[in-house]
Protein backbone atom coordinates (compact mmCIF):
# COMPACT_ATOMS: atom_id res chain seq x y z
CA UNK A 1 0.00 0.00 0.00
CA UNK A 2 1.55 3.36 -0.76
CA UNK A 3 1.74 6.48 0.70
CA UNK A 4 -1.10 8.04 -0.44
CA UNK A 5 -3.47 4.81 0.22
CA UNK A 6 -2.54 5.33 3.82
CA UNK A 7 -4.29 8.81 3.75
CA UNK A 8 -7.68 8.05 1.99
CA UNK A 9 -10.98 9.49 3.57
CA UNK A 10 -14.14 8.55 1.45
CA UNK A 11 -16.86 11.03 2.00
CA UNK A 12 -20.68 8.91 1.59
CA UNK A 13 -22.54 12.23 1.60
CA UNK A 14 -25.40 13.30 -0.97
CA UNK A 15 -25.60 17.64 0.09
CA UNK A 16 -23.24 19.53 -2.48
CA UNK A 17 -22.61 22.48 0.00
CA UNK A 18 -21.62 19.48 3.38
CA UNK A 19 -19.38 17.28 0.83
CA UNK A 20 -17.43 20.34 -0.49
CA UNK A 21 -16.97 20.79 3.42
CA UNK A 22 -15.95 17.76 4.36
CA UNK A 23 -13.52 17.69 1.48
CA UNK A 24 -12.11 20.99 2.69
CA UNK A 25 -11.20 19.81 6.12
CA UNK A 26 -9.97 16.53 4.98
CA UNK A 27 -7.67 17.91 2.41
CA UNK A 28 -6.60 20.29 5.17
CA UNK A 29 -5.68 17.48 7.02
CA UNK A 30 -3.45 15.81 4.47
CA UNK A 31 -5.53 13.33 3.02
CA UNK A 32 -6.24 12.39 -0.24
CA UNK A 33 -10.72 12.03 -0.34
CA UNK A 34 -13.06 10.04 -2.73
CA UNK A 35 -16.29 11.68 -2.86
CA UNK A 36 -19.77 9.33 -2.66
CA UNK A 37 -23.08 10.68 -3.46
CA UNK A 38 -25.27 7.74 -2.61
CA UNK A 39 -24.56 4.91 -0.04
CA UNK A 40 -24.19 2.32 -2.46
CA UNK A 41 -21.68 4.26 -4.20
CA UNK A 42 -20.08 4.20 -0.80
CA UNK A 43 -19.92 1.35 -0.34
CA UNK A 44 -17.89 0.74 -3.47
CA UNK A 45 -15.44 3.39 -2.94
CA UNK A 46 -14.51 2.14 0.31
CA UNK A 47 -13.81 -1.79 -1.19
CA UNK A 48 -11.26 0.13 -4.33
CA UNK A 49 -10.12 2.84 -2.45
CA UNK A 50 -9.19 0.89 1.59
CA UNK A 51 -9.67 4.63 3.16
CA UNK A 52 -8.78 5.20 7.07
CA UNK A 53 -11.51 7.37 7.96
CA UNK A 54 -15.35 7.09 5.77
CA UNK A 55 -17.80 9.72 6.51
CA UNK A 56 -21.34 8.89 6.10
CA UNK A 57 -24.55 10.33 6.31
CA UNK A 58 -27.45 8.93 7.19
CA UNK A 59 -30.31 10.39 4.57
CA UNK A 60 -29.02 9.11 1.64
CA UNK A 61 -30.67 8.01 -1.70
CA UNK A 62 -31.12 4.43 -1.74
CA UNK A 63 -29.66 2.81 1.12
CA UNK A 64 -29.99 4.66 3.95
CA UNK A 65 -26.41 5.38 6.56
CA UNK A 66 -27.42 2.67 8.59
CA UNK A 67 -27.41 0.17 6.05
CA UNK A 68 -24.28 1.56 3.95
CA UNK A 69 -22.59 1.31 7.77
CA UNK A 70 -23.04 -2.19 8.25
CA UNK A 71 -22.08 -3.05 4.89
CA UNK A 72 -18.89 -1.67 5.20
CA UNK A 73 -18.36 -2.37 8.60
CA UNK A 74 -18.73 -6.19 7.10
CA UNK A 75 -15.93 -5.90 4.62
CA UNK A 76 -13.39 -2.81 5.98
CA UNK A 77 -11.93 -1.92 9.08
CA UNK A 78 -11.83 1.92 7.75
CA UNK A 79 -12.93 4.25 11.00
CA UNK A 80 -16.54 5.51 10.53
CA UNK A 81 -17.31 8.91 11.40
CA UNK A 82 -21.78 9.37 11.31
CA UNK A 83 -22.40 12.57 10.72
CA UNK A 84 -26.69 13.28 10.86
CA UNK A 85 -28.96 15.71 11.91
CA UNK A 86 -30.57 12.83 13.82
CA UNK A 87 -29.30 13.99 17.42
CA UNK A 88 -32.04 11.80 19.32
CA UNK A 89 -29.96 9.09 21.54
CA UNK A 90 -31.78 6.22 19.56
CA UNK A 91 -30.28 7.33 16.11
CA UNK A 92 -26.98 7.85 17.84
CA UNK A 93 -27.31 4.59 19.56
CA UNK A 94 -28.33 2.65 15.96
CA UNK A 95 -25.74 4.48 14.47
CA UNK A 96 -23.02 3.29 17.07
CA UNK A 97 -25.07 -0.17 16.62
CA UNK A 98 -24.74 -0.27 12.38
CA UNK A 99 -20.82 -0.28 12.88
CA UNK A 100 -20.34 3.91 13.55
CA UNK A 101 -16.78 4.60 15.79
CA UNK A 102 -18.05 8.40 15.61
CA UNK A 103 -21.25 10.11 15.74
CA UNK A 104 -21.41 14.19 14.89
CA UNK A 105 -24.45 15.57 14.79
CA UNK A 106 -25.06 18.50 12.05
CA UNK A 107 -24.72 21.18 12.18
CA UNK A 108 -20.93 20.68 13.31
CA UNK A 109 -18.17 23.06 13.49
CA UNK A 110 -15.18 21.70 11.54
CA UNK A 111 -12.87 22.49 13.93
CA UNK A 112 -14.62 19.62 15.81
CA UNK A 113 -14.40 17.38 13.21
CA UNK A 114 -10.91 17.71 12.65
CA UNK A 115 -10.43 16.70 16.01
CA UNK A 116 -12.36 13.67 16.14
CA UNK A 117 -9.83 12.82 12.69
CA UNK A 118 -6.78 13.25 15.20
CA UNK A 119 -8.06 11.25 17.66
CA UNK A 120 -8.71 8.62 15.15
CA UNK A 121 -5.47 8.92 13.33
CA UNK A 122 -3.62 8.17 16.88
CA UNK A 123 -5.42 4.82 17.23
CA UNK A 124 -4.13 1.50 15.13
CA UNK A 125 -6.77 0.13 13.23
CA UNK A 126 -7.31 -3.87 12.99
CA UNK A 127 -6.69 -5.27 9.66
CA UNK A 128 -9.15 -6.04 7.16
CA UNK A 129 -11.29 -8.91 8.33
CA UNK A 130 -10.85 -11.23 6.09
CA UNK A 131 -7.07 -10.49 5.90
CA UNK A 132 -6.88 -11.24 9.90
CA UNK A 133 -9.03 -14.30 9.92
CA UNK A 134 -7.16 -15.83 7.56
CA UNK A 135 -3.42 -14.65 9.04
CA UNK A 136 -4.61 -16.58 12.41
CA UNK A 137 -4.71 -19.73 10.79
CA UNK A 138 -0.95 -20.58 10.40
CA UNK A 139 -0.41 -19.65 14.32
CA UNK A 140 1.18 -21.27 16.49
CA UNK A 141 -0.67 -22.85 20.06
CA UNK A 142 -1.62 -21.48 22.82
CA UNK A 143 -0.48 -18.81 25.18
CA UNK A 144 0.97 -19.91 28.83
CA UNK A 145 -2.09 -17.99 30.08
CA UNK A 146 -4.42 -19.99 28.35
CA UNK A 147 -5.67 -21.55 31.00
CA UNK A 148 -8.08 -19.58 31.80
CA UNK A 149 -9.78 -21.02 28.42
CA UNK A 150 -12.86 -22.71 28.37
CA UNK A 151 -12.45 -26.69 27.87
CA UNK A 152 -14.35 -28.31 24.86
CA UNK A 153 -17.66 -29.20 26.98
CA UNK A 154 -17.49 -25.07 27.31
CA UNK A 155 -16.74 -24.64 30.98
CA UNK A 156 -13.93 -22.27 31.94
CA UNK A 157 -11.11 -23.23 34.10
CA UNK A 158 -12.97 -21.50 36.93
CA UNK A 159 -16.39 -24.00 36.45
CA UNK A 160 -18.46 -21.86 35.52
CA UNK A 161 -20.22 -21.63 32.00
CA UNK A 162 -18.82 -19.95 28.81
CA UNK A 163 -21.30 -17.53 26.54
CA UNK A 164 -23.06 -19.51 24.13
CA UNK A 165 -21.50 -18.87 20.42
CA UNK A 166 -22.82 -15.54 19.09
CA UNK A 167 -22.67 -14.47 15.18
CA UNK A 168 -19.31 -12.27 15.35
CA UNK A 169 -17.26 -15.25 16.48
CA UNK A 170 -15.66 -16.69 13.91
CA UNK A 171 -14.79 -20.43 14.03
CA UNK A 172 -12.44 -21.77 16.31
CA UNK A 173 -8.28 -20.63 16.10
CA UNK A 174 -5.05 -21.04 17.71
CA UNK A 175 -3.18 -18.51 19.97
CA UNK A 176 0.06 -17.42 19.09
CA UNK A 177 2.83 -18.52 21.34
CA UNK A 178 4.29 -14.80 22.64
CA UNK A 179 2.27 -15.23 25.52
CA UNK A 180 3.49 -11.69 26.56
CA UNK A 181 1.34 -10.04 23.93
CA UNK A 182 -1.81 -11.50 25.43
CA UNK A 183 -3.86 -10.00 28.25
CA UNK A 184 -6.22 -12.58 28.61
CA UNK A 185 -9.06 -12.23 31.92
CA UNK A 186 -11.27 -15.92 32.23
CA UNK A 187 -11.74 -17.20 28.69
CA UNK A 188 -11.26 -13.77 26.63
CA UNK A 189 -7.92 -12.92 25.54
CA UNK A 190 -6.87 -10.05 23.73
CA UNK A 191 -3.56 -9.16 21.84
CA UNK A 192 -2.88 -5.46 21.51
CA UNK A 193 -0.07 -6.75 18.76
CA UNK A 194 -2.25 -7.92 15.88
CA UNK A 195 -5.65 -6.71 17.32
CA UNK A 196 -6.92 -10.33 17.99
CA UNK A 197 -10.06 -10.93 20.28
CA UNK A 198 -10.77 -14.64 21.02
CA UNK A 199 -13.65 -15.73 23.27
CA UNK A 200 -13.96 -19.56 24.61
CA UNK A 201 -11.19 -20.65 21.78
CA UNK A 202 -13.18 -18.78 18.83
CA UNK A 203 -11.80 -15.51 17.38
CA UNK A 204 -14.27 -12.45 17.73
CA UNK A 205 -14.49 -9.40 15.02
CA UNK A 206 -14.49 -6.32 16.78
CA UNK A 207 -14.98 -2.80 15.39
CA UNK A 208 -11.86 -0.73 16.18
CA UNK A 209 -13.30 1.28 18.81
CA UNK A 210 -14.92 -1.68 20.71
CA UNK A 211 -11.33 -3.21 20.32
CA UNK A 212 -10.05 -0.27 22.40
CA UNK A 213 -12.64 -0.13 25.00
CA UNK A 214 -12.00 -3.57 25.59
CA UNK A 215 -7.88 -3.57 25.74
CA UNK A 216 -8.38 -0.63 28.34
CA UNK A 217 -10.52 -2.54 30.41
CA UNK A 218 -8.01 -5.60 30.37
CA UNK A 219 -5.25 -3.44 31.08
CA UNK A 220 -6.75 -1.32 33.89
CA UNK A 221 -8.01 -4.82 35.57
CA UNK A 222 -10.16 -4.50 38.73
CA UNK A 223 -9.56 -0.48 38.56
CA UNK A 224 -13.24 1.43 37.75
CA UNK A 225 -13.18 3.25 34.26
CA UNK A 226 -15.43 5.98 34.08
CA UNK A 227 -17.35 6.94 30.85
CA UNK A 228 -14.99 9.76 30.72
CA UNK A 229 -12.16 7.82 31.03
CA UNK A 230 -12.98 5.72 27.92
CA UNK A 231 -14.20 8.70 26.15
CA UNK A 232 -10.69 10.59 26.28
CA UNK A 233 -8.85 7.22 25.64
CA UNK A 234 -10.79 6.75 22.11
CA UNK A 235 -10.07 10.36 21.44
CA UNK A 236 -5.93 9.12 22.17
CA UNK A 237 -5.98 10.90 25.09
CA UNK A 238 -4.37 10.11 28.74
CA UNK A 239 -6.48 9.47 32.11
CA UNK A 240 -7.10 12.89 33.70
CA UNK A 241 -7.00 14.60 31.37
CA UNK A 242 -8.82 18.20 31.22
CA UNK A 243 -10.52 17.75 27.81
CA UNK A 244 -14.16 18.52 28.14
CA UNK A 245 -16.51 15.00 27.72
CA UNK A 246 -20.31 16.20 26.99
CA UNK A 247 -22.94 13.89 27.81
CA UNK A 248 -23.12 12.95 23.63
CA UNK A 249 -19.66 11.26 24.37
CA UNK A 250 -21.04 9.47 27.57
CA UNK A 251 -24.12 8.13 25.57
CA UNK A 252 -21.64 7.24 22.59
CA UNK A 253 -19.74 4.66 25.20
CA UNK A 254 -22.92 3.13 26.71
CA UNK A 255 -23.65 2.22 22.83
CA UNK A 256 -20.48 0.91 22.26
CA UNK A 257 -19.91 -1.08 25.64
CA UNK A 258 -23.64 -2.60 24.78
CA UNK A 259 -22.55 -3.76 21.27
CA UNK A 260 -19.16 -5.07 23.28
CA UNK A 261 -20.58 -6.88 25.63
CA UNK A 262 -23.22 -8.48 22.97
CA UNK A 263 -20.30 -9.35 20.99
CA UNK A 264 -18.12 -11.65 23.51
CA UNK A 265 -21.60 -13.00 25.05
CA UNK A 266 -21.50 -10.50 28.32
CA UNK A 267 -24.89 -10.01 29.98
CA UNK A 268 -25.54 -7.01 32.16
CA UNK A 269 -27.84 -9.08 34.53
CA UNK A 270 -25.39 -11.55 35.04
CA UNK A 271 -21.65 -10.43 34.07
CA UNK A 272 -18.82 -13.13 33.00
CA UNK A 273 -16.34 -10.28 31.67
CA UNK A 274 -17.19 -6.22 32.09
CA UNK A 275 -19.67 -5.28 35.06
CA UNK A 276 -20.98 -1.68 35.36
CA UNK A 277 -20.21 -0.27 38.56
CA UNK A 278 -23.54 2.03 38.91
CA UNK A 279 -23.31 5.51 39.21
CA UNK A 280 -19.08 5.15 38.51
CA UNK A 281 -18.03 3.60 35.24
CA UNK A 282 -16.97 -0.34 34.33
CA UNK A 283 -14.21 -2.99 35.20
CA UNK A 284 -13.36 -6.07 35.14
CA UNK A 285 -15.17 -9.26 36.93
CA UNK A 286 -13.46 -10.80 39.57
CA UNK A 287 -12.09 -14.04 38.81
CA UNK A 288 -13.95 -16.85 41.19
CA UNK A 289 -11.20 -16.53 43.78
CA UNK A 290 -11.47 -13.49 43.96
CA UNK A 291 -14.90 -13.29 44.20
CA UNK A 292 -14.93 -16.04 46.89
CA UNK A 293 -12.64 -13.72 48.75
CA UNK A 294 -14.57 -10.44 48.77
CA UNK A 295 -17.59 -12.74 50.23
Amino acid sequence: MSEDDTKTAVIIEDDPDVRSLLDEVFRAAGFRTVLAGTGLEGVAAVVAHEPIITTLDINLPGIDGFEAARRIRAVSATFIIMLSALGEESDVVLGLTSGADEYLVKPFRPRELRARIEALLRRPRNAHPAAAGAAETDRAPQPARAAHAGSATGASADGQQTPARNPSVAPAVALPGTAGHWRVHRDISLDPVTHTVVVAQREVELTPTEFDLLATLLESKRRVRSKADLALVLRGEAFGSASYVGEPDKRAIEAHMANLRRKIGDSTADPRYIETVRGVGYRLTAHADEASAEV
